[in-house]
């Protein structure tokens, strides 16, 4: 007998593909609750196959006239978004902080809050040392030039080290952006200092190279008046979120069309006062880059590691054991800050060893590895940030293979005479150890061998699917 239509033709034609000239699928009772029925007759009759085109095209055009899945404003509905595939697969990436605290370039990035918010002593005296009195934070700006920024040299730079994405601050928690923002006049690159669109133009370059962008942006700004009106209001009012946080994100998604969106600066509110859950739904369901874009987790004081896409949890987080969410490990060269500094040390520069360990370990551990580094004012990458970044890229030539698209195995590491870190692709195990042991012997316990195994140098263990 003929189906009602409403009934799931999927298991009928499912069930079709693998029967003999003369099966029949009977049902009845409970079976034809279930969508079966039976047919009368061999599948090569003029009437089955008829049928079955009917329910096929009943089937395509169900699907074509369903409407797109749509998500709510609500956590719950936000975080069962699947996370687009590129960044899991993409596994390393390099953010750039770069600002106004380019210029004075000491301390860290943080500059103006030590100094006006903090008033650490410290900071106080290097600006009395440094700069005729009277001198503020604002009359830095011009002096972020950029004269030297070569955007396509960056993006070759960063395609040498192995970087399958970039993230770059288009605002830090200071204010100002490093794009012609609509909402930041007079304190944005293009009517200040540079007079470029520094966003535009770095997300042009890594783009021809078919590296992913994404954008840092921070919510909250230190000293803006109408955020402190809104901290004075205990965050009861909303005007510095409606007035400068929203515009900017909604002009930097529209403008720039990001892969990537890493917010910061959420930590003294929670996502309510943010409006963090509107602007992600908007993101996800009417963006231009709603299929694509990828999130992280710092969208209100109550978010971190529980929120939003994949987990940055903190800054340099790292688990213990393999997490049941896709995270980040962020971390930069300069182990005492993020943007660039002159009073930098080497003994505060992360070595190439410590840097491809942290690197093998996140992978092995389920995360992506994003390693900052900080420009000059002038738009320089100093060569020591230049050679860990190219040491990484020689590294990842060799070892990419057990990096790339790679997904954690059933065992993450052993100690064996030397740490060894497993991942796995396609029907191969990769096995990755940075250091000999004293006896020269690599014995592998967590692998089951066979026959048919097969060690391939430079670092990689390959095994065939029996070894599982």
């Amino acid at each position: 007998m003929t189906p009602p239509l409403s009934l799931p033709s999927q298991s009928l034609l499912w069930e079709a593909g693998l029967c003999a000239d003369a099966c029949a699928l009977r049902g009845g009772g409970a079976d034809a609750e279930a969508g079966m029925w039976e047919l009368e007759g061999e599948w090569r009759s003029v009437g089955a196959w008829r049928l079955l085109l009917l329910l096929s095209a009943t089937v395509a055009q169900a699907v074509a006239e369903a409407p797109p899945h749509r998500y709510s404003p609500n956590w719950q509905s936000l975080d069962s978004r699947p996370l687009p595939s590129w960044f899991d697969e993409a596994k390393f990436g390099v953010f750039v902080h770069w600002g106004v605290y380019s210029v004075p370039a000491w301390g860290s990035e943080w500059f103006w809050w030590h100094w006006k918010g903090e008033r650490i002593p410290a900071y106080e005296r290097f600006m009395k040392d440094n700069y005729p009195p009277g001198f503020s934070y604002a009359d830095f700006g011009p002096q972020f030039t950029a004269r030297f920024f070569h955007p396509d040299q960056w993006a070759a730079l960063f395609e040498a080290a192995g970087a399958k994405y970039v993230v770059l601050t288009t605002k830090h928690h200071e204010g100002f952006t490093n794009w012609p923002s609509p909402v930041s006049w007079n304190w944005n690159s293009k009517d200040v200092g540079p007079h470029r669109d520094l966003v535009g133009e770095l997300g042009e370059a890594v783009r021809k190279r078919k590296i992913r962008y994404g954008l840092y942006h921070s919510l909250l700004e230190w000293f803006h008046p109408l955020y402190l009106l809104d901290k004075k209001n205990g965050f009861k009012t909303q005007h510095f979120v409606k007035a400068k946080t929203m515009p900017e994100l909604y002009d930097l998604v529209t403008r720039y069309k990001p892969d990537l969106i890493w917010s910061d600066g959420e930590w003294e509110c929670p996502d309510t006062y943010w409006n963090s859950t509107g602007f992600l739904a908007w993101l996800y369901n009417d963006s231009p880059v709603k299929d694509q874009v990828v999130v992280n987790d710092r969208w209100g004081e109550n978010c971190s590691c529980h929120h939003g896409g994949y987990y940055n949890c903190q800054d340099k987080y790292t688990p213990h054991s393999l997490p049941d969410h896709k995270w980040e490990m962020c971390t930069s060269v300069d182990r005492a800050s993020w943007g660039y500094r002159r009073d930098m040390t080497m003994s505060a520069i992360a070595s190439e060893d410590e840097i491809i360990k942290e690197l093998v370990q996140t992978v092995s551990l389920g995360g992506n590895y994003l390693l900052n580094i900080g420009p000059t004012k002038e738009g320089l990458i100093i060569p020591i940030f230049q050679e860990r970044l190219l040491a990484v890229g020689k590294w990842l030539q060799i070892n990419g293979e057990a990096i790339y698209a790679s997904t954690p195995w059933r065992v993450q590491s052993e100690k064996n005479g030397t740490v060894v870190w497993y991942t796995t692709k396609d029907s191969a195990v990769y096995a990755t150890f940075l250091y000999w042991p004293e006896n020269g012997i690599i014995s592998l316990k967590s692998p089951k061998t066979s026959s048919a195994t097969k060690v391939v140098p430079q670092s990689l263990y390959k095994c065939p699917d029996s070894l599982w």
